[in-house]
């Protein structure tokens, strides 16, 4: 279900990380995914009326807020890949995708 995302995404933080000499630890992956989701809720306030629009119009407010969604997506992905969680059996069981899964 994941998997080519997944590949794509790590590829992609990788390449990012040995550019910029940034260390990919266990603590990397939650604080950047957290990061992400304070800048999918700023690009959420400001296009909801409830932060400053900083001289952007409502199309670029709602690309931002498309693009910052991608970026939680990706770390989410990242998160989940490097900590050996297998997010499409995880999401199918929490789901209840598969009711019989429990």
């Amino acid at each position: 279900m994941f998997a080519d995302l997944q590949r794509r995404f790590e590829d992609a933080s990788r390449r990012y990380a040995d550019s910029n000499g940034i260390r990919r630890d266990a603590d990397w992956f939650l604080l950047k995914l957290h990061e992400e989701v304070g800048e999918l809720t700023q690009a959420w306030n400001r296009l909801s009326g409830r932060g400053r629009a900083k001289g952007r119009s409502e199309e670029e407010r709602r690309r931002d807020l498309e693009d910052e969604t991608a970026d939680v997506l990706g770390h989410i992905l990242l998160f989940a890949h490097n900590n050996g969680i297998d997010l499409a059996a995880a999401v199918e069981r929490k789901w209840r995708f598969r009711p019989d899964d429990g």
